[in-house]
């Protein structure tokens, strides 16, 4: 009953947010579209965007400031709902946040490998980051060498992951970006048990199990087919988590002496069982339809737990990559065949 409570209230907040998400219809019109002003103008009116974008100007936004605004209006959500939380289910709320602030750090990391990119302005996000964050967002836009990137991370958890690079090597943006993603990633797996019980604790080990394994097997067959990586190499690569995956399931996938051998290891592990299609050059599909499906099923027979609010903030992440896409394509003159079919592969 405690449970019942406790999420009642949001659940039905959730609920609300939901019925404005963008539907296949609207995708559909969207891929008619002649222009990106015209697809703003659009969404302008549409439930989800009304609110936050009435008084924009779709004449004057160029492509990086629709992007911002699109990114943003998940900040924008995921403060709606943090504001409707109760201290209980902002434990989880600020787990998932972080991957907020790496997305803002690899944005920043970019902009100091690549000089000759145009400033970068993040000030949009600058007012959530001041509420959720302990970042300082303005100092890190700013840094214009990695030493002061690092250096301006003084204080933050992520200082130590950065640091540590750097010591025998000259790391890549690459190396960066994995860094903190690992970091993030492992941090939520060694934490969950101490912030979650019962039936959360459950559903945050199900989705998160779920999507690791996927997300390792993908980056060991990109490593083998693309960057012909060494084994010792691509351990380094991976998330330290087994889930589905036992140790002996990874040891034969990156062990693989050729992409037969890998495609061997695939079919005998349990994502293969529950995907009969699945084949290594669908692992980016099936990661997708993977977790869709786990985070879908699970907010349906628990609805009064912590996986409906990660399932309302991946379908919002979902809206705004398909979303994105959609004003690439069109932007780029794709008939709306072509458009709908990107969308749908998004």
């Amino acid at each position: 009953m405690g449970s019942l409570l406790s999420y009642s209230g949001l659940s039905t907040k959730i609920r609300a947010m939901q019925s404005k998400l963008m539907s296949e219809k609207q995708y559909q019109e969207i891929a008619q579209m002649d222009s990106v002003p015209q697809i703003v103008a659009y969404l302008k009116k549409q439930p989800g965007f009304s609110d936050l974008w009435a008084d924009l100007d779709e004449n004057s936004l160029h492509r990086g400031d629709i992007e911002k605004l699109l990114t943003h209006t998940i900040h924008q959500n995921f403060a709606k709902l943090y504001r409707f939380a109760n201290p209980e289910q902002r434990t989880f709320m600020a787990l998932y946040f972080k991957r907020y602030e790496i997305s803002v750090m690899k944005d920043c990391l970019r902009n100091v490998f690549d000089k000759g990119r145009a400033e970068l302005d993040l000030s949009l996000f600058q007012s959530f980051f001041d509420r959720h964050s302990k970042l300082d967002i303005e100092k890190l836009t700013n840094s214009s060498t990695i030493e002061e990137f690092i250096n301006n991370l003084q204080g933050s958890e992520y200082y130590g992951p950065l640091s540590k690079l750097g010591r025998d090597y000259k790391p890549t943006l690459f190396d960066y970006g994995m860094a903190l993603d690992q970091y993030y990633f492992a941090n939520i797996w060694s934490v969950k048990e101490k912030l979650f019980k019962k039936r959360d604790l459950e559903e945050i080990t199900t989705a998160y199990g779920n999507k690791f394994d996927m997300l390792n097997l993908q980056w060991i067959y990109r490593s083998k087919k693309y960057y012909h990586m060494s084994s010792t190499d691509i351990y380094a690569l991976l998330i330290p988590v087994h889930y589905r995956l036992s140790k002996n399931d990874i040891t034969a996938l990156v062990e693989a002496s050729d992409l037969e051998e890998f495609r061997k290891a695939l079919d005998a592990t349990y994502y293969k069982k529950r995907f009969p299609e699945l084949a290594p050059e669908k692992l980016e599909e099936y990661y997708n339809l993977n977790l869709k499906t786990v985070i879908e099923k699970e907010a349906r027979n628990y609805p009064h737990s912590v996986i409906v609010i990660y399932s309302y903030l991946y379908h919002k992440e979902h809206e705004v990559d398909r979303l994105t896409t959609a004003i690439e394509c069109v932007r780029y003159g794709l008939s709306p065949a072509e458009t709908l079919d990107y969308i749908h592969k998004t």
